[in-house]
This record gives structure tokens, C-alpha cells and sequence, in this order.
């Protein structure tokens, strides 16, 4: 399946049997590339998500005075890729230990974000952490500080951000986990 640059007309025709989870694991730009490579994953667009300002521009985000965490906005088939699996994407690719910050990426819109679009994925999301944590805790990281509550509004970023990596396939990618990994029971 080739996943699709996600824009607001694509998501007006989204067919029904999909759904969408925002995630935040720092900057967005290796975030989004580790997602559209997945199967299953139907759709991608980079933004920001959880602040107070409208429509925010890159350089607002950048300030860290609106609150917003740089995201992407996920829609997949729950029928090819299980919820548990992106979960576990999300953990094992970054340190969700580290507060408002991913690696020398510092500032609140750096932060570690789950934004559920149910009841059911806040379900997941909530134990799947406190099963995360029990594995990091074994490695001697400190407390998760992953912020999980249900879907703010979704803010697209510029063009130039959406499939950034892909246009630059050099380009920087903060990415970088603890090796500890997820443990589902």
C-alpha cells in the first residue's frame, strides 16, 4: 500500500473503515518517515497539536509560546496494522523519559505526545506506558513523561515540512530510542 500525503480535502474522503491516532516523538520530520513506511499506515501530514494559538506558524511553534508539540497525524487500517503495533513504534523510537525535549531538540513543541481519537486507543495508549515504564525502569530510566489525552485540533505545517525527508533524504532525523524494548502482556 502506497501511503498517502495527507491534506485537508483527503481527509474529507477518508473511507470509513480507517482511523487516525497524532503522534509527537520530536521533530516531526523522522517521526512522519518512520510512520508512512509502515504497512497499514494509510496516510501521514506533519503539524502541531495541544497549544493555545490557532492556526500557529513554524517560527510561533519554534518559540515555544503556544503550547503546540510538533506531530503527525496518523491514519491507518486498523485491519493491517494493530494499534499495539504503532504503540510500540512510538515508544521504542524515542526516549519518552526526557520532558520538553528529544535529544539536543529542546523546547515544549519537542515534547512526547499521544493524541487519541477514542476511548479505546486512550485505553491502550495509558497501559501500554505503564507496561513501558516498567521495562525502562529495569534499565534505570527515569519516570515517562508522555502527555496522552484525546485529540486536540490537528494544525497542518507548511508544505516545505510535509514529506520532508523524502524530498531531503539526508536531511536531519533526531530519531534515535533507548534500546529498551516494549512489552506487551
Amino acid at each position: 500500500m502506497l501511503c498517502k500525503q495527507l491534506t485537508d480535502d483527503v481527509l474529507k474522503k477518508l473511507p470509513a473503515h480507517l482511523t487516525s491516532v497524532i503522534l509527537g516523538m520530536g521533530c516531526f520530520w523522522g517521526v512522519e518517515r518512520l510512520l508512512w513506511q509502515q504497512k497499514g499506515v494509510w496516510g501521514t501530514a506533519v503539524g502541531y497539536a495541544g497549544g493555545d494559538v490557532d492556526n500557529p506558524t513554524y517560527q510561533q511553534v519554534c518559540s515555544g509560546d503556544t503550547g503546540h508539540a510538533e506531530v503527525v497525524l496518523v491514519v491507518y487500517d486498523p485491519m493491517m496494522i494493530d494499534f499495539n503495533d504503532l504503540l510500540t513504534l512510538f515508544w521504542e523510537n524515542h526516549d519518552p523519559t526526557q520532558g520538553m525535549r528529544q535529544g539536543n531538540d529542546v523546547g515544549s513543541q519537542y515534547r512526547s505526545v499521544i493524541y487519541c481519537t477514542c476511548d479505546e486507543q486512550l485505553q491502550a495508549s495509558l497501559l501500554s506506558k505503564q507496561q513501558y515504564q516498567q521495562q525502562l525502569t529495569l534499565k534505570g530510566y527515569t519516570a515517562i513523561t508522555t502527555e496522552i489525552k484525546f485529540a486536540p485540533v490537528f494544525y497542518f505545517a507548511e508544505a516545505y515540512h510535509q514529506r520532508y525527508l523524502d524530498k531531503n533524504p539526508n536531511g536531519y532525523c533526531g530519531l534515535k530510542g533507548t534500546g529498551v524494548n516494549c512489552v506487551h502482556q
